[in-house]
């Protein structure tokens, strides 16, 4: 079967990633049981410049087809923040419990209308330490007043979607994975990484 490395570690986006990607009948592997991974620093200024990064690295240690994403929180009350530095918005350690404590006690006396944020994802398509291509994907929402929602994961128990007036979190998986930012983003590069597997 023909194998995509995703450029992570984390076994929610992964899961994420398997299922919007399941009809193209291709493995999808994260990182674990490819031994010592090169460790990448996320230091770029942009979703698109960290993406690519994590995907010219991996796909030249790995010699497969990698798609590496960068994705976060622009908060428009908070000037765009988290952005880039959406998963250690709160400390050096991930701690998504911690960021969304945050991120409400940032935006706290904020009303409804001024709460307005996107979720947006970069993702690059690599091989053998050549970038293919690079697509975007955005949602549109805002930030809640608490955290609800028990599924997803990051900002999904306070991001939340105007159609459906529920957060991520409390939507789940089947409905996240057809609006989501990543999935806008994967949908536009099956196309490229169908291509790309094919060569």
């Amino acid at each position: 079967m023909r194998e995509v490395v995703v450029a992570t570690r984390n076994r929610h986006k992964v899961k994420e990633i398997r299922k919007i990607l399941g009809d193209l009948k291709v493995k999808v592997s994260s990182l674990e049981g490819f031994g010592k991974i090169p460790e990448v620093v996320e230091d770029k200024k942009t979703f698109e410049e960290n993406a690519s990064k994590k995907a010219r690295i991996i796909s030249k240690f790995t010699h497969r087809l990698t798609i590496a994403d960068d994705s976060g929180l622009e908060v428009d009350a908070l000037g765009g923040k988290p952005g880039v530095r959406s998963a250690r918005f709160a400390g050096k350690e991930q701690d998504y419990i911690k960021n969304n404590k945050k991120l409400l006690k940032a935006l706290e006396g904020i009303p409804s209308r001024n709460r307005r944020a996107r979720f947006v994802c970069a993702i690059s398509i690599a091989k053998d330490g050549k970038v293919l291509g690079v697509v975007n994907g955005a949602c549109a929402g805002k930030i809640s007043f608490e955290m609800k929602g028990k599924t997803g994961f990051g900002y999904d128990p306070v991001f939340v979607s105007p159609r459906y007036g529920k957060t991520f979190a409390e939507l789940g998986p089947k409905i996240k994975n057809r609006i989501s930012h990543r999935y806008r983003a994967l949908k536009k590069a099956k196309g490229a990484i169908k291509r790309f597997l094919d060569n």
